[in-house]
């Protein structure tokens, strides 16, 4: 069970919200809460989003957006959010967690930019309009949110070859959680520059929800520029589905960067994981869970690890799973880090080649002189024993020492990352 690092902020916000909701018509900001909003800013709290939204609607950036519990754009509805636009997210734990749920069906058009990125966070982070960064929140803010779900109509390998699942994170109740079909083109609209930071609320033991969720998300679906800070649980995970993401930043959680799951198929390209000092893996990886078998890609990939961490593993390969990862530069991880292939049934994907490594430079920690050696296969009961690999001689193939390449971080400018030059 990870350990749960929860600001103290969160504390005095539950009472003293009000707002007013606001569809397409003129715009009417009403008289904001005395307290200021809640957070302590002094920043007026403009107008609320809450309940199902089952018709389109645009977030403008003139107000703070103030979210209030589980919100789902519905099928045949589309969200559409203004660059510059901030969300603040109640505190909220189980069922009453405050997300963001894009369902099968629905659409999310939310095209910020690099200087008027959109903004998701915490209602007590002290953020401005206009401002892309508050003062008084870090990476160890966890938890004061939900998160972004994004849920489509495309594959993926469930259990006992289920058309569709119920995503981690939702009550099981809720239909809205639903994700899976057969059209791996499905389009569920557009995510550009955006920053999701301090969420990862509490839904059950050992259950939090994940910073950007992509459920059965098909390639229609476009995807680029995402940050996620300070996330309790992991930055992104991808369930199924075959969308491409490119320019992502994952910057400071307690569990996985990238998480690839249940037969991912799509492309991660130009990203970058940083570890903070709860993180666990950069990557972990798991196959399908049904009969459906699809390989993912990832290409210009940065992993920048921790020493803190009782983890803090470059990656991790699971439960069957294939793909290529490629082009990746790895620094700052521990003497003991390691890229494991988990058990007998990865080690055979990876001697039949539907695991392929290729050009891994790695700033290899004190203490370690070769790079092959970073790639080990575990076996045995549970993970206590870890054996030489047999594909050191492979490993030679594809892995260098050295201080360059991976991601081109240029791009990233923008961010909260950057601005705590994190890396």
């Amino acid at each position: 069970m990870k350990k749960l690092f929860i600001s103290a902020l969160t504390i005095t916000l539950l009472g003293g919200m009000v707002g007013c909701t606001k569809d397409d018509a003129p715009v009417i900001p009403i008289t904001p809460p005395t307290s200021g909003g809640g957070d302590g800013s002094g920043e007026e709290v403009d107008y609320t989003l809450s309940g199902q939204i089952s018709e389109d609607k645009t977030l403008t950036a003139d107000g703070i957006w103030e979210l209030q519990g589980r919100v789902s754009v519905t099928e045949g509805a589309t969200l559409t959010i203004e660059p510059g636009t901030i969300i603040k997210a109640l505190p909220g734990t189980g069922a009453n967690a405050s997300t963001i749920i894009i369902a099968r069906g629905a659409k999310i058009m939310a095209e910020g930019t690099a200087d008027n990125p959109i903004i998701m966070t915490s209602i007590a982070d002290n953020i401005k309009l206009g401002q892309k960064f508050g003062t008084n929140l870090t990476i160890s803010d966890r938890a004061l949110w939900g998160g972004l779900l994004i849920l489509g109509n495309a594959k993926g390998s469930f259990s006992g070859d289920s058309p569709e699942n119920q995503i981690e994170g939702i009550p099981a109740d809720d239909e809205n959680g639903l994700y899976g079909g057969t059209d791996d083109a499905d389009n569920s609209g557009v995510v550009n520059y955006i920053s999701i930071r301090h969420g990862g609320a509490l839904i059950g033991e050992g259950n939090e929800i994940n910073g950007l969720t992509l459920g059965a998300v098909g390639s229609g679906t476009s995807i680029s520029n995402i940050e996620v800070v300070g996330n309790l649980d992991d930055g992104i995970e991808f369930f199924g589905g075959a969308v491409n993401v490119s320019n992502a930043i994952v910057y400071g959680v307690g569990d996985d960067g990238l998480d690839i799951d249940q037969a991912y198929s799509g492309t991660i390209t130009n990203s970058a994981v940083i570890g903070g000092p709860i993180s666990d893996h950069g990557l972990e990886i798991d196959g399908g869970e049904g009969s459906f078998p699809a390989g993912f890609t990832m290409d210009n990939i940065t992993l920048i690890g921790n020493l803190e961490t009782e983890g803090g593993q470059y990656a991790d390969l699971r439960d069957n799973a294939q793909g290529t990862i490629s082009n990746v530069y790895a620094t700052g991880f521990k003497v003991d880090s390691n890229v494991e292939l988990d058990n007998n049934v990865v080690a055979q994907n990876f001697i039949d080649g539907k695991i392929v490594f290729e050009n891994w430079v790695i700033n290899l920690p004190e203490g370690v002189n070769d790079a092959n050696s970073i790639f080990q296969e575990k076996t045995g009961e549970g993970e206590s024993t870890i054996i030489t690999p047999p594909f050191t001689e492979q490993a030679a193939g594809w892995t260098s020492k050295g201080t360059t390449g991976g991601a081109d971080l240029s791009v990233f400018d923008w961010t909260f990352a950057a601005s705590e030059n994190a890396y």
